[in-house]
């Protein structure tokens, strides 16, 4: 019963699924080196060893609710598009009535005046939102934000009364080994409670979200309990439950859940009235530093994320940081990786001054850089395409911060990329796609706006195109 959102390739036969939803219709790697809590302790005793988690699930469950997303789909005839049957009825679609597909995940209650977290892919594509409660009350949901590169949602209901909430908890405090509940609505069969422990910290490169940063768990957690709760022995929310990893769909006691400090910084820019999530701009490329770089750079470990290019006049630029520096620490927290280091930034936020600690020509030093908000794409600097060619239908843009930010791009990444693609249009047909950067047209090489309107404006009998997708260039030919 249960669906997989998306997925992506872990070794030779597991999948990290996001946990997705229960659909009812159609449709390794380093770990903090942290201090031990002397608070925390293993249990002395037979009686200790029978403690019941029972009061601390009373203390937490009302905060987690069931969220039911419902989307209209318009059905089309297997005809459509067909160029025989088109020509004697007229380009008709055949439409039958709309086709609902409901979808059920899981939420959490962080505010008492309503306001709720979820996955952003739950109600990705709903036309309506409803929340139920743990006392069975249901109430129509009002969408505040939604993020995909976070793979969060912000909702708010009205109850006409303060509601049971989950304070955040600070998820850098979370340590390997420390006892968690999960709390969702796993298949749809009601409200169910998991107990496990934090198996590791700090996990990327699972291909969940764009901010591969998790924390794992082998509390089980199964399809439904997306955007559920995972709850520290101190009743605070230590992070929202996102995806498992499977071969078969179920859990295999290896869960990941996105960090409470993330959910923070979500929740407090829907909280300031902003209905979308903006990663600071830093005005840098980074790379993984390897064995043989670190070796290179006289590192005796090989961590931190190497600069790999600087915006002149941006943050980094201005802070003093330079290609072929190492950053190390970020206010006072080692570095594993670029992603790590993406992490850092976006849970300090727009605004703030953060403290790099870096190798800098073999030497170590500090330099201060405050993280600034994208400037906004110019729209002298967009282009939609029309006319009758292979890509009508594609709105491009020329690469600034902000567009490499929403397009989920690197730092540095240069050209013109397409921004949108129009359903049914010639450029969905050859397969375009947002975030493809058109390098050259009919052997012109393509770097602004002027160059692809010259080269659109030919009317050739055969097209030559290159794209740049992931890194990799895709040429084809289109009569």
């Amino acid at each position: 019963m249960g669906s997989v959102s998306r997925s992506s390739t872990i070794g030779a036969s597991a999948r990290a699924i996001l946990l997705g939803a229960a659909v009812f219709s159609a449709t390794a790697l380093p770990v903090y080196a942290q201090t031990a809590d002397t608070t925390k302790q293993v249990p002395e005793s037979r009686t200790e060893a029978q403690l019941s988690f029972a009061p601390l699930v009373k203390q937490t469950a009302g905060a987690v609710v069931n969220v039911y997303a419902a989307h209209s789909v318009q059905q089309r005839s297997p005809f459509a598009g067909d160029p025989f049957f088109e020509q004697f009825f007229g380009g008709r679609q055949f439409s039958g009535p709309p086709r609902v597909q409901s979808s059920l995940g899981s939420g959490v209650i962080v505010d008492g005046s309503g306001i709720i977290v979820t996955n952003n892919h739950v109600i990705r594509d709903a036309d309506t939102v409803k929340i139920a409660l743990s006392d069975g009350r249901e109430f129509e949901s009002k969408v505040l934000l939604k993020d995909e590169s976070t793979d969060l949602a912000i909702l708010k209901i009205d109850a006409g009364e303060p509601l049971p909430s989950l304070k955040l908890a600070d998820s850098d405090k979370v340590e390997v080994g420390d006892l968690v509940l999960a709390i969702g609505n796993p298949f749809g069969v009601g409200q169910t409670v998991t107990s496990g422990i934090v198996s590791a910290q700090a996990r990327t490169r699972v291909g969940i979200s764009d901010f591969d940063f998790f924390i794992q768990t082998d509390a089980a957690i199964n399809p439904g309990n997306s955007g559920g709760a995972l709850i520290g022995m101190d009743g605070e929310l230590v992070g929202v439950n996102t995806a498992i990893f499977s071969k078969s769909g179920g859990s295999v006691g290896i869960g990941f859940a996105i960090p409470a400090n993330m959910v923070r910084a979500v929740v407090d820019t829907a909280k300031g009235g902003a209905d979308t999530f903006e990663r600071p701009y830093i005005g840098a490329a980074f790379q993984n530093v390897t064995a043989d770089v670190a070796e290179s750079l006289g590192m005796r470990q090989p961590y931190g994320a190497l600069v790999t290019d600087i915006t002149k006049g941006g943050p980094a630029d201005k802070g003093g940081l330079q290609v072929g520096d190492v950053v190390l620490n970020v206010d006072g927290v080692r570095v594993e990786n670029p992603d790590g280091l993406g992490y850092r930034m976006t849970t300090a936020g727009i605004g703030k001054t953060v403290k790099f600690d870096i190798l800098s020509r073999s030497k170590e030093k500090s330099v201060s850089v405050t993280l600034q908000k994208p400037d906004p794409d110019s729209a002298d600097n967009k282009l939609m395409i029309q006319g009758k060619n292979p890509l009508s239908g594609a709105l491009v843009l020329k690469l600034s911060p902000a567009s490499l930010a929403r397009l989920r791009l690197p730092e540095g990444t240069d050209g013109v990329a397409v921004d949108k693609v129009y359903p049914n249009s010639p450029a969905a047909r050859i397969g375009l796609q947002p975030g493809d950067i058109i390098r050259g047209i009919n052997g012109t090489s393509i770097d602004s706006i002027a160059d692809l309107s010259k080269a659109m404006s030919t009317n050739p009998v055969l097209w030559r195109f290159e794209f740049e997708r992931g890194g990799a260039i895709i040429r084809q030919i289109i009569r």
